[in-house]
């Protein structure tokens, strides 16, 4: 017994010891970015145009602000719907045939694609051989892409947290799996969902290999049109710590994505707090 007490109190330690680093280094290097980067954060900063000699020596980030924006719409939209549909098979209709054994391996298969071969597939498909050029669809489409593992298997994982023992009564009950699965499932892991798309926009906001060749430039206004190459927080800040431009401005730049992230990723475990709740009620018919 007492050697288990001291294995048990080895083992806690190292768990503690493991988090408390984890936490450490997080917060030794937010707290980086805000001493080097804080001072360059300002109204002006959020709001303007880059300008200057060379170009982002001054001014600010507002049009990688809304390219950024507009790519993480982009992505999400044409990777959701597929995503979440792609899950729904997995859980609710594939069972045990082989197609869904293919579809697993898949999805798996691409989590582990680099992004930057990502983007160069849609570089060479859409950018080249359909003669898109450089533009804000390409490059969504390739972070898309990039996330479209993320969704299938965070949205997966929030239909099959959902007690089994719903479908089995339904199925004991003669209802419909369809019937099950928008009125019971589906509202269950509304949260969840929500949660795996706001990660998911996270992940995209901060890839700079899948719109270096596809969608960035160095300057651009921004304007959301389709077929126009635009300006990117992430692609902003390599440009301007390879390029040594401006260091207060790089580091302005990276402390602004990441605290655009870390809200992202507050929001989505807040959502994701909800998961216990009883969401079905909502949707019962009046």
């Amino acid at each position: 017994m007492i050697i288990r007490r001291y294995l048990d109190f080895i083992w806690l330690s190292l768990f503690w010891a493991s988090g408390l680093l984890i936490l450490l280094v997080l917060s030794a290097m937010l707290a980086y970015l805000i001493w080097r980067g804080g001072p360059a954060l300002s109204l002006e900063f959020l709001t303007a145009s880059p300008r200057g000699i060379p170009l982002g020596a001054q001014g600010g980030v507002y049009p990688a602000i809304k390219g950024t924006f507009y790519l993480v719409l982009i992505a999400v939209v044409t990777a959701g719907i597929p995503g979440i549909i792609t899950a729904i098979y997995l859980t609710e209709y594939g069972m045990q045939s082989s197609l869904k054994e293919i579809v697993n391996l898949t999805v798996q298969c691409m989590a582990g694609i680099p992004s930057i071969i990502t983007g160069l597939f849609v570089y060479a498909f859409l950018v080249v051989q359909l003669k898109w050029g450089m533009c804000l669809m390409a490059g969504g489409i390739a972070l898309g892409i990039m996330v479209l593992p993320v969704i299938v298997l965070t949205t997966r994982d929030a239909f099959l947290a959902v007690d089994n023992n719903y479908r089995w009564l339904g199925a004991s009950l003669g209802v419909s799996r369809g019937y099950m699965f928008l009125r019971v499932i589906l509202p269950q892991s509304v949260p969840a969902v929500l949660s795996g798309l706001l990660l998911a926009m996270g992940y995209a906001a901060g890839a700079t290999a899948p719109i270096m060749v596809t969608a960035a430039v160095i300057s651009s206004n921004s304007s959301g049109a389709w077929f126009e190459p635009v300006m990117a927080l992430p692609y902003h800040l390599y440009i301007l710590f390879s390029e040594h431009t401006s260091m207060d401005k790089a580091y302005g730049t990276a402390l602004l994505l990441v605290l655009l992230l870390l809200v992202v990723n507050i929001i989505a475990l807040w959502i994701r707090s909800w998961q216990g709740r009883d969401f079905h009620n909502d949707f019962r018919p009046k």
